[in-house]
This record gives structure tokens, sequence and C-alpha cells, in this order.
């Protein structure tokens, strides 16, 4: 691939994207945390991406880069070990007939408003979901379980996929979690005394919110003489990649994630409740599998001063956080070592980042991309900063718990752009 550096020109490029929609096309379909936006993936595909046929996401989240991907015509492979994520992006990717998922949501409005849905004999036939009743309302469980049953019934795999990300959402809207909150946190007593969610009206509002951003998406899609294909694999770059991937890919777009899953976002909290009634396996596991569940007993050589500087301040005040967070960016480390061999020569690798604080020490994350990248091979060529607008969390907050002594949350994120030599 040939780029010209004189493309950009750094001190006018806008990555804030302030007031511009993040949800057209199927990107419409399901919330998630940390959500990388697309106008961001789709200004550094126009950037860096302009000849690239195969683009990978190491960390591919709800699968906002295999999107963006595919309506530029490119393949797309990515991976994520969050059985919810992997759904949602597969949903998000898939064209199915645009008319026959129109006369499945016609069938299942009657279906509902008519309350003819099937009936549950008892609560014993569902399986596999703890605390059921706390989580959820006697006549939400039902009408969940009636869903689930429609949902079942359908023999197209990808119609399937449409209908079953509509109801994660329903899953989550409708239970006695505060659903301004990605951990699971159970609605008061008083609040709950008022709670009635309408379970049937919920799933119908995100069924035909979904299949506009559809029509959209495959209408791009359709354009195309031959249809972009996404792949969407479980495994664990921290543990390796498959051989086939070794210099194959023309550029990777990816936001890993900031921090341990336990102290930053909580992804298997988020997915749950939704993944227990999909049937998704190990859900409860997620935060442990990912980056910074695996604990180190001392701090490693990571090859990057600014790093080990930081982390040396933050053991001074806490020794266990500073293994916990080194046990981090040793799993990114790896991680990156790994997709590095992916690449072919001369290609592009974005990672969008944000540089976190921890016991008041900023972590130095952008730098650290740059430098593992750099021990991989690869030459640094361009970082921008993105503020970013109307963010989904306080602008400063209370690490400490303590009274009175409060901190700046991350406003701003980084994306460093590394080049294979």
């Amino acid at each position: 691939m040939i780029y010209d550096n004189k493309q950009i020109n750094k001190s006018e490029d806008d990555w804030t994207f302030n007031g511009v929609s993040t949800r057209d096309l199927t990107h419409c379909y399901h919330d998630y945390p940390a959500r990388m936006i697309p106008q961001v993936v789709r200004k550094l595909l126009e950037l860096f991406g302009k000849d690239a046929e195969i683009l990978f996401d190491p960390y591919c989240g709800s699968g906002t880069s295999l999107v963006e991907a595919n309506i530029k015509g490119i393949d797309a492979i990515g991976t994520d070990l969050n059985p919810l994520a992997r759904l949602i992006a597969k949903a998000k990717t898939s064209t199915p007939d645009v008319k026959m998922v129109e006369n499945l949501i016609v069938l299942f409005e009657k279906n509902a408003l008519k309350d003819r849905m099937l009936r549950i004999k008892d609560d014993s036939e569902i399986y596999g979901i703890p605390r059921l009743h706390f989580w959820f309302k006697e006549s939400v469980v039902k009408k969940l379980f009636e869903i689930r049953n429609f949902i079942d019934s359908i023999e197209s795999e990808e119609i399937k996929f449409f209908f079953q990300v509509a109801f994660s959402e329903a899953v989550r809207e409708s239970s006695n979690t505060r659903n301004d909150e990605f951990k699971l946190y159970r609605y008061n007593e008083e609040t709950l005394s008022k709670f009635d969610p309408d379970v049937y009206q919920i799933m119908v509002s995100k069924l035909r919110r979904n299949l506009a951003g559809l029509k959209q998406f495959t209408e791009i899609i359709c354009r195309f003489e031959k249809k972009p294909k996404t792949t969407i694999y479980d495994f664990d770059t921290v543990e390796g990649i498959p051989k086939e991937f070794k210099e194959s890919i023309d550029i990777v777009i990816t936001s890993p994630p900031y921090g341990d899953s336990r102290t930053t976002v909580a992804y298997g909290q988020y997915s749950r409740l939704s993944s227990q009634w999909l049937g998704l396996k190990e859900p409860q596991k997620v935060d442990n599998r990912l980056m910074g569940g695996r604990k180190l007993k001392e701090i490693p050589d990571f090859h990057c001063e600014n790093l080990l500087d930081a982390l040396s301040k933050i053991k001074k005040k806490d020794e266990k956080r500073a293994l916990e967070v080194a046990s981090f960016y040793n799993d990114l480390f790896q991680s990156i070592k790994n997709v590095s061999t992916s690449l072919k020569r001369g290609a592009f690798a974005c990672y969008v980042v944000g540089n976190r604080k921890v016991k008041g020490i900023v972590l130095p994350t952008d730098t650290a991309i740059v430098e593992f990248f750099a021990f991989c091979g690869f030459d640094h060529h361009s970082s921008f900063v993105r503020s970013i607008p109307n963010k989904r969390m306080p602008k400063r907050n209370s690490p400490t718990n303590i009274k009175g002594i409060i901190d700046e949350t991350m406003t701003k994120e980084h994306i460093v752009v590394m080049r294979k030599r």
C-alpha cells in the first residue's frame, strides 16, 4: 500500500465529530460499553485504508470497525472474548432478507398485541438464570420467556441474530437493573414499586429501529459486485493468532480496553443477564478472561520508560494496585506482539486508546502503544488527540470514595497510527 504523508494536516484535522449521528446503518442495533464511534473508523479508512482488502479488529466489541469496513467493500475479521459482543457484531454485519424480517416483525407484533405468544408452564422451565426474580419481575419473566420461544422458532440464522440483539436490549431494559449503569445495580425498592416495563413494546421498538438500520446497510452492501465477507472469532489475541493470519492483514483498526475490566468497564456484568437469557456461554467469566484478568507477581520490563515511571509511582501508593495495572499492560503488550505478525509489510495499525488515571497517576497508554509496536518492528506514523463529546460518564469523580476528594475522568482519546517496516 502506498501512502502520502502530506495528506494529513494534524493541526486542522478534527476528530471530535461533535453533533453527528453515531447510530446510522446497523450501528443503531445495540448499546455497548466504550463503543468506538463509526466516524473515527471511517476517517482512518479514508486516510490509511484506501487500498485495503482485509481489515482486522483484534478486540472487535460490537463490530463498529467491521461494519465500516463492509460499507467500503472491505472484508473484515474480528475477534472478541465476550459472546454477547460477538453476537451483536454478527448481527450488525449480516444481511438477512429484509422482506422476511419485516414479515416476522409483523407476525410478532400481531401475537404480542393480542397477547397470543407461546405460554410457559412454570418458571422451572427457565434454565441457567441465577436469582431470576431478584433481577426480573414475575410478569416480565413470563413475557421474556415467550419472546425467547418465538425467536427459537426462527429457522434463518441471520434473522435469528437480528431478533436476538433486539431481545438482548429488551432483557436489559425490562430488568430490575439501573439502565444508566454498565455494572449490575438493582433499583431501590421505591423505584421498583413503580417499575412496570412494557416488554412487548420495548421489543417492537427495537425491532423497528433496527429494521431501518438494516435497510440502510443492505442497500449499500448490495451495490458491490462482490459482497464483502465478515468472519468473527473468539480466540484470545494474548494467547496467539491463527497461523493463517500471518502477514495477511492490510489494516488493523481497533480500540482495546482502557484497563482491566474489573476497574474500568465491566463488560461481563453488562452482558450477563442478556447472555443468560440467550443461552450464551460463561458470561459470568468474561471479566476474568479479559486483559488484566491474569495477575502478575512482579512488574516486568515493558521497554517503555514513561509507563514504568507511572507504575513506580502507583506502587509507592499501593503495590497491589500497581501489579493489577501491570497485569493489564503485560496482556496488552503480548497481544500487540501477536497482532503485529498478522499485518503485511507497509500495513497500518490504528489503535484508539484512553490514558486513564490510577491513584491520581496518568497512565501513558498512547506512549506504551507506540513503544510496544516499535519493539515489534513498526514505525510511529501519526498520533491524533480526540476530545470526547457527550461522554457517558461524569467529567469528575471520586476515585478514592473519600468525601471531598475528586478527580477528572478521561475526556480525550488518543489515535495512534503505526506502520510495519
